[in-house]
């Protein structure tokens, strides 16, 4: 595989990346743990209630890839562990998150 090449889970669309993932919510810690079903899948440390693992989830992956919050977003599976997340304002999004 091309080191350059993004991974299944993350495409360009216009200026943001689009990013897949599978996301566990009220795991200990925060981390992503791989891939799953194609998917980047990422344990998330808060409940799945109130819309706080969407909040913690866009909060913890602007902070990893050092962008504001503004700049993450739901596009897709507010209610499913299976989401896709816009980043805007980074580039290689999976170099960074798969280093942490």
């Amino acid at each position: 595989m091309n080191r350059n090449a993004p991974p299944v889970w993350a495409r360009r669309d216009g200026a943001d990346w689009l990013l897949d993932l599978h996301v566990q919510p009220g795991a200990k810690t925060t981390a992503a743990v791989g891939e799953h079903g194609g998917r980047l899948k990422l344990k998330i440390a808060a409940p799945p209630v109130d819309n706080k693992a969407n909040a913690h989830l866009l909060a913890w992956l602007a902070a990893q890839l050092g962008v504001p919050k503004s700049a993450v977003r739901l596009v897709r599976g507010e209610t499913s562990r299976q989401k896709t997340v816009a980043v805007s304002g980074v580039e290689d999004p999976w170099r960074v998150i798969d280093n942490n």
